[in-house]
């Protein structure tokens, strides 16, 4: 079922729902057009696909669209990301050339028409190309943590980035020395989503009996994609070493993404480390499983996200909402949801997740209010309104430079 914007009020209050209809009427007439990689799997999709029927609702022109690849293409971008993560990769200049040759082929086939494009990540970065022709404003959106970024990837990207009118990072620390304007604008989720929404104990109950997980045992939990810098190996070493002392339950749940050609390599090497562990659970989920992972984070004891690199961490946002106390590790923007001792608990080896996971389990009163702390935080600060919100004042502020705006 699609929501509609008023749906919301309950959530976050009226005035910031009227703050939206007021900005979304300097802005009608003028369409927005979305472009990422992958319709399904990975945050992106997930964002947008939430979020454009809520600019329909205010009453705005926006699309959705997704460039074309084949599987050489994403073996690429898939560099790409991991390198903007610093890891080593190697890139060829014939991988360079086969990107650009998929750029270009996008530009031709892609109906580009707007007022405003933001173009998400490293995928389709070449469509820039297009603005000396048809001008109008354009934004690159980067939602991986490129803080410690391969030099020569970056040298490579800026050659697009700079034609951009603005870049979008997630979090402070991503920002680079740049031309243009750069703006910090965080991801959200959805609380009205099924993943999120509140679900009956029945409703919960009935997932876990289908995954056969045992509710009489503190059940540990990390949703995620299988991928490297998602580092499920770490989770299940945390999970053995609580093992020691507390006899527990680990639950590594997710899906996978077309432009992620990595993800069943992963999934295979974490089903072989679990294969001799029955009370490990590796379930890969199809991308129609938002009720399922909703109910397995409302079910946990503790929820992990030991992630080496990470863009933002929505998973980390779910679970906070959900009233779950968090344990993480201490980068990207994950530390922007989590202050220490406070919303969750930020780690940075494997050894003090898995002190941080038992501190939690033996202390039933911390957890509780670790879990309430992060809720509100996530109530305030990373809902879908708030992320409409700098939306519309992005794009105000490009349309309208150096005027005054009156509400």
């Amino acid at each position: 079922m699609l929501n509609k914007i008023a749906d919301y009020e309950p959530v976050v209050g009226p005035a910031l729902i009227q703050e939206l209809r007021l900005l979304a009427q300097h802005l009608k007439g003028r369409p927005m057009q979305h472009v990422n990689a992958t319709a399904v799997g990975g945050g992106v999709a997930e964002i947008l696909n939430r979020m454009i029927p809520l600019f329909l609702d205010l009453g705005l022109d926006a699309r959705w669209d997704v460039i074309k690849g084949g599987e050489r293409f994403f073996t690429i971008t898939k560099k790409f990301h991991n390198m903007l993560h610093g890891r080593k990769e190697e890139i060829s200049q014939e991988d360079l050339d086969h990107f650009q040759e998929v750029s270009q082929m996008n530009l031709k086939e892609m109906n580009l028409n707007a007022d405003f494009f933001f173009i998400h990540d490293p995928q389709p970065i070449g469509l820039v190309h297009k603005k000396g022709e048809i001008g109008k404003k354009w934004v690159w959106r980067c939602h991986i943590d490129s803080t410690v970024c391969d030099p020569f990837l970056w040298n490579y990207l800026e050659g697009y980035v700079k034609n951009y009118d603005a870049v979008v990072f997630s979090a402070p620390s991503f920002s680079k020395p740049l031309s243009i304007r750069q703006t910090i604008i965080s991801p959200s989720i959805d609380p009205l989503s099924d993943k999120n929404k509140d679900l009956s104990p029945e409703m919960v109950d009935q997932v876990l009996e289908k995954f056969k997980i045992d509710r009489s045992r503190p059940i540990i939990t990390q949703i995620s994609r299988f991928d490297y810098q998602k580092d499920p190996l770490g989770v299940i070493k945390v999970y053995r070493m609580v093992k020691r002392n507390i006899d527990c339950q680990l639950i590594l749940a997710g899906g996978g993404a077309t432009d992620d050609p990595e993800g069943l390599q992963i999934l295979e090497m974490v089903q072989k480390e679990a294969q001799d562990d029955p009370d490990i659970r590796v379930l890969f989920l199809p991308p129609s499983s938002d009720i399922e992972i909703n109910a397995l984070q409302r079910a946990s004891d503790v929820v992990l996200q030991k992630s080496l690199r990470e863009g933002f961490g929505l998973t980390v946002a779910e679970a906070l909402w959900k009233g779950k106390p968090v344990v993480a590790s201490a980068v990207g923007g994950i530390t922007l949801q989590i202050a220490h001792g406070y919303t969750g608990l930020l780690s940075h080896t494997i050894e003090g997740t898995a002190y941080y996971v038992k501190q939690i389990l033996h202390n039933p009163s911390f957890a509780e209010r670790l879990g309430k702390n992060g809720r509100e935080h996530i109530r305030q600060n990373y809902l879908i309104t708030r992320h409409i919100r700098d939306y519309l004042l992005l794009m105000l502020s490009l349309e309208k430079e150096g005027e005054t705006i009156y509400l």
